[in-house]
């Protein structure tokens, strides 16, 4: 009996994004294995974080009834059709503990009873024809596309002399005893690096984070994978000169001698100034970049971003290697550092939507559509409960296509630069104009701070919405791919477009 097991599509990785993905194919009946190295779902979660609270919200009060809108502040659900399977059921903390994560992620592939093969590490990827993977065992398997779900599973070492003798982020002791009455250095500038500073500050004698340029705050760019307030605590400590400081530079050596190490700084602040300053510990917290290392030569995607991420197409496809997708946070060289495919609350969708991709190239089934006919209110409706508009803000579309026989038709959820392709190609039908419903921050958003009063958000009376910075409803129309104009729904403090004087009567004179 053979070992090889073929089967039509191979998603690599059993974390949020495998599952997703499995989940979605499973449920339209097509035939796909999923290959995880771990013991269970969620390998991930078992170690990072390191201090274990994570970042993404979960807030389980909502005063909404609407599960669609619920999912705006549940940051950790993956999409299903149980309303029973949320991860709102799991903790009411609001920044939960990583483990609440590993045990809902293990449940949703035995409730949901997804094909994952567990203790299945992936040690090549070859394509002679079609893609043959193999694992640690020496099992085989055979498909004609795969699906990579695995994360970013390498660290990511900045070119440092003598970066070697620092310890990393993924195995460093996470006992502040360990840390009394030292003085540290923290490289990098992530919520990673802020997440190991804020633990060890109350026994450290002196704790420093560095790294080059301006440090960005999550509440003033609206990037989620910035510096997050649940974990700068230690900026309280540096603004009010408690002995820790943020050094804005760039770290040009690090020597070890029998004092410690001596680590030499270059300052940005201070015109390139270089000081050497001595640490008992040096900490590398500098993220994690894709793993290629599996692909045979013939199928290596290419890498992009400082090699930390694939290189995509708009369909979350390999630019070099055909049939080779990615799924989950390595999607995030998409919309690298603007939206949020980095992040469950992002990339579910995203996959959602590379799922529909699929659908469309590989099965002939179209993309989900209604006909319209009050496309005002079919927007204003829209934007007032959608979920997927909301997270990936700027990057999924809904769609109003006019044909040429002025039937409309509405699409929901495709990414705007896929959708621009696919028109192109004729994929979406005989199409005259289109337009695109987003949910998008203003120009030069995080150049403004909200707080100020002076300076921050648009009057609600405004019906123009054009210089709107905070999140609001932006329409565009395209023919043949070329931008025609553009309309922006004025922002609401509370998020709910459907005055009819200020929201309504704009967009429906806009489209007239």
């Amino acid at each position: 009996m053979s070992s090889e097991v073929t089967t039509e599509c191979l998603v690599i990785g059993a974390g949020p994004a495998g599952l997703q993905a499995s989940y979605l194919l499973k449920r339209d009946g097509r035939d796909h294995l999923v290959l995880e190295a771990g013991q269970g779902a969620g390998t991930f979660f078992t170690r990072f974080p390191r201090h274990r609270q994570l970042i993404s919200i979960n807030k389980v009060y909502t005063g909404w009834d609407d599960p669609e809108l619920n999912l705006r502040v549940d940051w950790n659900s993956l999409l299903s059709d149980d309303p029973e399977l949320l991860f709102t059921g799991y903790t009411p903390r609001y920044f939960p503990n990583a483990d609440d994560m590993v045990r809902y992620l293990g449940d949703f592939a035995v409730k949901n009873d997804l094909p994952v093969r567990y203790d299945t590490r992936v040690v090549s990827v070859t394509r002679p024809d079609d893609f043959v993977v193999r694992d640690q065992h020496g099992g085989t398997y055979r498909a004609k596309r795969v699906i990579v779900a695995t994360g970013v599973s390498q660290p990511y070492v900045p070119d440092i002399d003598g970066v070697e003798h620092a310890e990393h982020y993924y195995d460093v002791s996470v006992d502040p005893q360990d840390f009394t009455n030292k003085r540290v250095l923290i490289i990098g500038r992530g919520n990673s690096a802020f997440e190991t500073a804020d633990a060890l500050m109350e026994t450290t004698a002196v704790t420093h984070v560095a790294g080059p340029g301006s440090l960005k705050l999550a509440w003033q760019t609206h990037f989620v994978g910035h510096l997050r307030a649940v974990n700068n605590n230690f900026l309280d400590t540096y603004q009010l000169k408690s002995q820790n400081a943020l050094l804005d530079g760039h770290i040009r050596s690090i020597r070890r001698d029998d004092e410690g190490f001596l680590v030499e700084v270059s300052f940005q602040r201070v015109n390139e100034v270089v000081k050497a300053i001595r640490y008992d510990r040096v900490i590398l917290a500098t993220g994690f970049r894709f793993d290629a290392s599996i692909f045979a030569p013939e199928c290596r995607p290419q890498l992009t971003i400082k090699s930390r991420f694939p290189d995509q197409t708009a369909a979350w496809e390999s630019v070099n290697v055909p049939d080779l997708f990615f799924a989950g946070t390595i999607t995030q060289m998409r919309d690298f550092k603007k939206s949020t495919s980095g992040f469950i609350h992002g990339f579910r969708y995203g996959v959602r939507a590379l799922h529909r991709i699929a659908e469309q190239r590989y099965h002939g089934v179209d993309w989900p559509s209604r006909p319209v006919e009050d496309v005002t209110e079919e927007i204003i409706e829209r934007v007032n409960r959608t979920s997927a508009l909301w997270q990936l803000f700027g990057f999924l579309a809904d769609v109003v296509l006019t044909g040429e026989d002025g039937t409309t038709r509405y699409l929901e959820e495709v990414p705007v630069a896929h959708l621009h392709e696919a028109v192109a190609r004729g994929e979406f039908g005989d199409v005259e104009s289109y337009l695109t419903v987003t949910l998008e921050y203003g120009a030069d958003h995080d150049k403004v701070n909200p707080f100020d009063i002076t300076a921050g958000r648009n009057s609600q009376d405004d019906t123009s919405g054009l210089d709107g910075r905070y999140l609001h409803p932006v329409v565009r129309r395209f023919r043949a791919g070329e931008l025609v104009d553009e309309h922006h729904v004025t922002e609401n403090l509370e998020n709910e477009w459907d005055s009819d004087t200020v929201h309504k009567a704009p967009l429906r004179e806009y489209l007239r």
